[in-house]
């Protein structure tokens, strides 16, 4: 495989980690024992540290980009593998 292909698959895993990320580790004002300020949502987080959760989201990415990676050079799991509806000869018949 290419590296740029290898780095766009990176990427693609990246951004699906980040939404598997955020929700971890967010407290609302309520929960961090502090005053909302007048007009926020009491779902807001009480404080967003970006650096943070480029960090998570970098651990989470590299950790499922390495058993893929694994996946890709071993071919633990195949399209054959994955195929419960009999293979192509038996959806001919």
């Amino acid at each position: 495989m290419r590296w740029y292909s290898l780095l766009a698959i990176y990427f693609l895993f990246w951004a699906f980690s980040v939404f598997f990320v955020l929700p971890f580790g967010v407290k609302t004002a309520d929960e961090a024992g502090v005053d909302r300020v007048p007009g926020q949502a009491e779902s807001a987080p009480h404080e967003f540290n970006v650096w943070r959760i480029v960090y998570r989201v970098t651990i989470v990415a590299t950790v499922a980009f390495a058993i893929f990676l694994l996946n890709y050079h071993y071919g633990w799991v195949t399209p054959h593998t994955l195929d419960f509806s009999g293979g192509a000869n038996g959806a001919a018949q």
